[in-house]
C-alpha cells in the first residue's frame, strides 16, 4: 500500500470546532474579489469579457470559498475540488522540503489544498497514484517523474490540467518546468579547470532522471573538451545519502589520486564531504567537492560547499502557479518549456583559505 500524505495549503491555527457554516453566496465572493455581484455572475457565467485578471481572480475566490450558484449550474467553479495532486520522486530531504514551501506558498494564496505522494520515478507507481487522486483533484503536479512516463502523462492531460517539473513534456501536451542542469555542470567545469584541477571525479546520480542526465553529459562535454591533460573518472550515484557515501569510499581506494569531485547532487556531496573529512583528506586543499542544488544546508557544512544555485523555493511557487492557472482557466496551459536559471556558488570546498597552499 502506497502512504499518501495530504497537506493542508492553509497555516491558519486549529480553531475548536464551530457550528457548519451556511454555504457562501454570490455576495460573499464579490466582498472577498472586491467586485460587484453582477460581475461575479458574468465571470461564472462565461460572459465576461474584461481584464482577464479580474476573471481569474475571481474565479480562484469563487475555488477558494466552494461556491456553486445557485440552479446547479456547470460553470467551472461547479465541477471542482479545491485540491490538487503533487507527484514526487521522494519526499526525502532538503530539496524537496524547499520545493514543498513553494508549492505551499503558492497554493496558500488560493486556498488550494495539496495531495502530495511520492512515486519513487517508477511509471507504474505514478499511474498508481494518480488515480488514487481521481476525482478528489482539480490538477496534477508531476515531478521528475522518470524515463518511460509519457503515456502517463499524456492519459492524465486528457482528464485534468497537468504541469510537469524536471522533464520536457511537450509532446505529451503539458507544459514544463525544467533546472537549466547544463548551464549549471558547465559552470562547475570552468570553475574546476581555471583552478588549476586536472584529476576529476564525478559521483553521477540516477540515469532515470533527467536532471541527473543533463548534469553528467554537460559536464563530460566540458571536460572532454579540455584536452587530453584533464582527466575524468565516473562513479556511480543515485541521488542518495548512501550512494555518495559508497561513490566516496570507492574512490578513495581508486588507484588514481584525484584533486576535485563533482556531486551531481548536494545530498550526495554532503555524504562524501564526510567521508573525506573522516579519512583525513584536506578539503580543498588535499581534494575540493562541488554539489548541485545550493540546498539551505550547504551554506553551513564545513567548509562550506560550492554548489550550484537552484532557486528552489522558486521553483515550485512557479509551477504551482503554472498549474493553478490552468485549473482556474479551465484549459491546459499551452506546452512549452520554462528553463530555471542556474548561477555557481563558490564557497570554501573548492578556494583554500588566503595563505594555505593546495596540494
Amino acid at each position: 500500500m502506497q502512504d499518501q500524505l495530504e497537506i493542508v495549503a492553509s497555516s491558519a491555527d486549529i480553531a475548536p470546532a464551530a457550528p457548519a457554516a451556511l454555504s457562501p453566496t454570490i455576495t460573499d465572493v464579490a466582498r472577498e474579489a472586491g467586485v460587484s455581484a453582477a460581475t461575479v455572475s458574468r465571470i461564472l457565467n462565461g460572459r465576461h469579457r474584461g481584464d482577464p485578471a479580474i476573471r481569474e481572480g475571481v474565479q480562484a475566490t469563487a475555488m477558494a470559498l466552494g461556491y456553486v450558484p445557485q440552479g446547479g449550474a456547470r460553470s467551472l467553479v461547479t465541477k471542482r475540488n479545491g485540491a490538487l495532486g503533487i507527484l514526487l520522486p521522494d519526499l526525502f530531504g532538503e530539496f524537496f522540503s524547499e520545493f514543498l514551501r513553494g508549492l505551499d506558498d503558492a497554493a496558500h494564496e488560493h486556498g488550494i489544498h495539496l495531495l502530495v505522494t511520492s512515486t519513487h520515478a517508477d511509471p507504474q507507481q505514478l499511474r498508481n497514484a494518480a488515480a488514487a487522486m481521481r476525482g478528489r483533484v482539480d490538477g496534477y503536479l508531476v515531478v521528475a517523474p522518470g524515463n518511460g512516463a509519457a503515456d502517463v502523462i499524456s492519459a492524465l492531460v486528457q482528464q485534468v490540467p497537468v504541469v510537469v517539473v524536471g522533464l520536457d513534456a511537450r509532446a505529451c501536451g503539458a507544459p514544463s518546468l525544467m533546472i537549466d542542469n547544463a548551464a549549471g555542470a558547465s559552470a562547475v567545469a570552468a570553475h574546476a579547470l581555471a583552478q588549476g584541477f586536472r584529476h576529476l571525479a564525478m559521483i553521477t546520480g540516477p540515469e532515470s532522471n533527467g536532471d541527473a542526465v543533463a548534469r553528467r553529459d554537460a559536464f563530460r562535454a566540458a571536460i572532454a573538451a579540455a584536452g587530453d591533460e584533464v582527466s575524468l573518472t565516473e562513479f556511480a550515484g543515485d541521488f542518495s545519502q548512501d550512494s555518495g557515501w559508497s561513490a566516496a569510499h570507492t574512490l578513495l581506494a581508486h588507484p588514481r589520486r584525484f584533486d576535485f569531485v563533482f556531486a551531481c547532487n548536494d545530498t550526495m556531496a554532503t555524504s562524501a564531504l564526510s567521508v573525506l573529512r573522516d579519512a583525513d583528506m584536506k578539503v580543498p586543499e588535499s581534494i575540493a567537492i562541488v554539489g548541485f542544488d545550493d540546498v539551505p544546508m550547504a551554506r553551513f557544512l564545513t567548509p562550506p560547499l560550492t554548489t550550484v544555485h537552484v532557486p528552489i523555493e522558486e521553483l515550485g511557487r512557479r509551477a504551482m502557479r503554472t498549474l493553478i492557472s490552468s485549473v482556474v482557466q479551465g484549459a491546459p496551459a499551452r506546452p512549452g518549456v520554462e528553463l530555471i536559471a542556474t548561477t555557481l556558488v563558490v564557497r570554501g570546498s573548492t578556494v583554500a583559505q588566503r595563505g594555505v597552499a593546495r596540494r
